[in-house]
């Protein structure tokens, strides 16, 4: 059976990704705002997903969700010396652009189809992931309400409520529906995948109501706690739109 970093071909840099680099580079070293010329870069590089040092890179989920942050770390790489460092770790680390642009500009720099992708992955990939750590707060306080003292793992009962489902029995389906491998690990590019398919899910077994509803609930934990943990970082400090 095939993993998920080999169930598509893998894609070497190719001519026209080479010469976004190239022009990227060259805007930063004619004085041009490393951050826009970032953005432009986005705008127009091609490929889906690539195989670079051998790391394999997957931008684009389902053909659907665009992971800004994989494809920023991976571009902010090859001009490395060129950037202000704390800058560039402000942007990667910790959501912190070094320009205060609106979400209008943010879409005309990307473009508008790459827009819709990345906020196919913020709703998809981030806002999913905060609605289950939402939950299994949630859950966590009628624990301590009910007089129980010593946490345990809630995540079966969280993905009960969201999905009606465990996570192990998600996860095999997912897999099975991929024709990925049943491996005990999970490597980050294979739980960004997994998690999208989790709002898939959601979207299909779920009343509208319900789901605008959980996904106002996951936001609000956004709002709150900011975002879960790295593997969601890389959303600008922008007003997203909601697509309810």
């Amino acid at each position: 059976m095939n993993s998920p970093e080999s169930n598509n071909s893998s894609t070497q840099l190719t001519l026209g990704d080479a010469e976004v680099i190239r022009r990227f580079r060259e805007a930063i070293s004619t004085g041009k705002h490393w951050y826009i010329s970032l953005l432009e870069a986005i705008g127009v590089w091609s490929s889906a997903e690539e195989t670079y040092q051998g790391h394999h890179y997957r931008y684009l989920i389902a053909g659907e969700a665009f992971d800004w942050q994989l494809l920023a770390e991976r571009l902010c790489e090859t001009v490395d010396g060129l950037l202000p460092e704390d800058e560039k770790n402000a942007l990667l680390l910790h959501n912190q652009p070094p320009l205060d642009i609106t979400k209008e500009q943010f879409r005309d720099y990307i473009g508008h189809t790459r827009y819709r992708q990345y906020l196919n992955f913020y709703y998809g990939v981030t806002v999913e992931r905060a609605l289950v750590l939402a939950v299994k707060g949630e859950i966590r306080k009628e624990r301590h309400v009910a007089g129980y003292i010593k946490d345990k793992d809630n995540t079966d009962e969280a993905f009960n409520r969201v999905y009606g489902e465990m996570e192990s029995v998600l996860l095999e389906q997912f897999r099975k529906e991929r024709r990925y491998r049943r491996l005990k690990s999970m490597s980050l590019s294979e739980l960004k995948e997994f998690t999208y398919w989790l709002f898939k899910y959601r979207l299909k077994h779920n009343d509208k109501e319900r789901v605008a509803s959980d996904t106002r609930k996951a936001l609000e934990w956004v709002q709150r706690h900011g975002l879960p943990n790295r593997l969601l970082n890389g959303q600008p400090t922008i007003i997203i739109e909601q697509p309810f």
